[in-house]
């Protein structure tokens, strides 16, 4: 890229202050516009939904050196585009990208909503990045991606008014972390990181911040988090269709395709309530917290509270045989906001505190 720069144009600050984005127009050069991600920790920043703290700031300086890894050493296919990395620079306080600039390559359009072809287009992509990526380590980038995993989220956990929500927390993340097929995701896949053609039927993303392992459920219910409320119930079946339909065309056919969809099904529930634990810690007025979400979080909270009563019961089994004849059942009451109380029914409570009730984790 030989040339110089006759035009730049600052059009998006960066979340919290930490820099802008600016299109540069160029002459006698390959690229007639380039994009500039240019990136400058404050001394001191505001965040919206929340009290500065320095997890944030370390948190957000890791995601820049994130993404500048991800641009310099990964990419894709035309089934998922993303903008081509034309030079990166690191400074002790900076970060500078140079980009594609992807109005030039076709992808214009922004959207704030979008209809139902659009919507696929956004799912299509995130289909063909999860294959590309099924199976692939997350080196360099974030171990769990998405901005909302709850080991860098302490403070949201902490806010959490949900006590039950928040006991189970640690367990949701577990399931999530331990599926059997795991893959890349792009961390942030809101419309605002999309960029469209214009029919609308092609799509590439931008903001990788938060790139890294995960199960690819979690980008799709963030994209479907841009539907309305009033029809999320009747338009989220057919768009998970579509998304598996793009997956399995996708992937190698070398991949148990029957088992990765069915353990990621599964995990739709797990996932949309792992980010509704985020967003009750970070901003409970939010309006992505509707009965949609609520009754999903129900959903996976009775699961957790099944598995930790099998749990339970498989530990009292190993640990007192003499008791198999021993069965346990649940008490009316609650001796704590989300914690049940449960009894031996056969009443041989001795030793079955400790190794049951702690397990479900109610009172005993």
């Amino acid at each position: 890229m030989s040339g110089g720069f006759w035009q730049k144009t600052p059009f998006q600050t960066l979340w919290s202050g930490y820099g802008q984005i600016v299109r540069v127009h160029l002459e006698d050069c390959e690229h007639p516009s380039v994009v500039v991600k240019h990136v400058m920790f404050p001394k001191q920043a505001k965040r919206p939904g929340g009290s500065n703290t320095d997890l944030s700031h370390v948190r957000k300086v890791r995601s820049y050196q994130v993404e500048t890894h991800w641009y310099q050493n990964y990419s894709t296919n035309d089934g998922c585009r993303m903008p081509a990395c034309l030079a990166a620079h690191s400074y002790v306080d900076e970060h500078l990208i140079v980009l594609e600039d992807l109005d030039v390559a076709g992808f214009h359009l922004r959207r704030t909503s979008v209809r139902d072809a659009e919507m696929r287009a956004c799912l299509s992509w995130l289909a063909h990045f999860h294959a590309i990526f099924l199976g692939v380590k997350p080196e360099g980038l974030w171990p769990v991606g998405t901005y909302w995993h709850l080991e860098t989220r302490p403070d949201e956990l902490e806010a959490m008014e949900d006590a039950q929500l928040k006991a189970a927390a640690g367990e949701i993340d577990r399931v999530l972390s331990e599926c059997r097929f795991q893959t890349i995701v792009h961390g942030d896949a809101k419309l605002a990181n999309f960029c469209f053609s214009g029919s609308g039927r092609s799509v590439a993303a931008v903001d990788f911040q938060y790139v890294g392992g995960g199960c690819g459920m979690k980008d799709v219910i963030y994209i479907l988090e841009e539907i309305e409320e009033k029809r999320l119930e009747k338009r989220v079946p057919g768009l998970l269709d579509h998304y598996f339909t793009e997956l399995r065309a996708s992937v190698s056919k070398q991949v148990d395709f029957d088992a990765l969809e069915k353990e990621w099904r599964d995990m739709f529930a797990f996932a949309w309530t792992d980010f509704h634990r985020f967003l009750l810690g970070w901003m409970p007025g939010h309006r992505k917290i509707n009965r949609y979400t609520k009754q999903l979080t129900r959903e996976v909270l009775r699961k957790v509270q099944l598995g930790a009563i099998k749990k339970g019961l498989k530990l009292f089994k190993a640990t007192k045989p003499a008791r198999d004849s021993c069965f346990i059942i649940p008490l009316g009451g609650r001796s704590q906001p989300g914690k049940p109380r449960w009894s031996c029914g056969c009443k041989n409570e001795e030793g079955l505190r400790e190794s049951f009730a702690s397990v479900v984790g109610g009172e005993f």
